[in-house]
């Protein structure tokens, strides 16, 4: 702000000077040094008096909605400022003008007070008028500021909280499937274990950033199929369909997961028949379009649960609605169709 306010101040009195220099130049008996000294005497204590109102209101609070109030308690002070500029002014131009040996003549004091009074009023008005501007528009600014600071914060404590919530929900489903096989099939209890365990290291590994790669996400995306495939062996079939121009996209990690756990859940589990699942991913114009596609016979209507509400509430909080999350009912097929803004992964 301050910056700002020697950027207006000193062109403001440099173009004070020129102008009296100009309103005197055809006067034979007024030398030209006469108005740089009168109008650079001004600007010297009037200089003075904006430092030592800018130190005595420094800690002072910007009413932005009571500027009367704030304008009323800066011009309190002008009786007393008014006279102590007029008197400090006058003496510094009859001081100079008595080393050169002359005489500085002036108006009367009477006059001069009441002339100088009203100039010195409508001066203080429009300089006050803009230093409170500046002082409000910098209030304006770091109110802003810490607003859009509090705004990231808060949306990264609702980014962290919607994580922990995504995990402890995956995880009781991935040990329900493991649960109902113990019984069973131990051997195959025991791989789906130990491919819980890794699928468990990835998931910590990209829960600790907000942003990965299509590539990565597809990796664990790789590690929570096989443990499905183990469950469902026969019952369903997965399809891979991305191609290497889109796997250097960024996406939000965890995302693909409870899509895949939809596709599984409402899809294979209700179905009787063989369900073919088909992942999807392509680059149109400057959006990225995942699909997770699963077949069969749909008991029911389309519904979701946490996770797809947890996904599209994430969506919403890094990209606002240039992202959109859809469920719909495709003939005989319910479709997950992810869309969000084309950006290239930077690790």
């Amino acid at each position: 702000m301050s910056r700002a306010l020697f950027v207006l101040w000193v062109p403001f009195w440099l173009l004070m000077v020129l102008i009296s220099v100009e309103d005197n130049r055809g006067d034979h008996d007024i030398r030209w040094w006469e108005p740089v000294l009168w109008e650079g005497s001004s600007c010297l204590f009037a200089t003075g008096l904006l430092l030592l109102q800018r130190r005595l209101t420094a800690n002072w609070d910007v009413p932005l909605a009571q500027p009367w109030r704030w304008f009323g308690r800066q011009l309190a002070w002008l009786p007393v400022v008014a006279a102590t500029f007029v008197i400090t002014v006058f003496a510094f131009r009859h001081g100079v003008y008595a080393l050169a040996g002359e005489v500085y003549e002036h108006r009367s004091w009477p006059d001069l007070f009441f002339y100088e009074g009203v100039k010195l009023l409508l001066f203080t008005g429009l300089w006050l008028g803009i230093i409170f501007g500046l002082e409000s528009f910098a209030s304006w600014r770091d109110e802003r500021e810490r607003l859009l600071a509090l705004q990231k914060h808060l949306a990264d404590s609702q980014l962290a909280q919607l994580k922990a919530q995504l995990q402890p929900h995956f995880l009781f489903n991935a040990l329900n499937t493991i649960s109902s096989l113990m019984q069973v099939d131990v051997p195959r209890a025991d791989r789906l274990l130990t491919q819980l365990a890794d699928l468990l290291r990835a998931t910590l590994q990209a829960g600790s950033r907000d942003l990965t790669s299509l590539r990565e996400e597809l990796e664990l995306l790789g590690l929570y199929a096989r443990i499905m495939q183990e469950r469902f062996a026969g019952r369903a079939t997965l399809d891979w369909r991305v191609p290497d121009e889109t796997l250097d996209a960024a996406i939000p990690a965890l995302l693909l997961q409870p899509l895949l756990e939809n596709a599984y859940k409402h899809g294979v589990e209700r179905s009787t028949t063989p369900v073919a699942i088909a992942i999807d991913a392509r680059r149109d114009a400057g959006s990225l379009v995942v699909t997770v596609r699963n077949s069969g016979t749909l008991v029911g209507p389309v519904t979701e649960g946490i996770g797809l509400r947890n996904c599209r509430e994430r969506l919403g909080l890094l990209h606002g609605p240039a992202a959109t999350l859809t469920l719909e009912a495709e003939g005989e097929c319910v479709v997950a169709r992810l869309t969000l803004p084309w950006r290239h992964h930077s690790p």
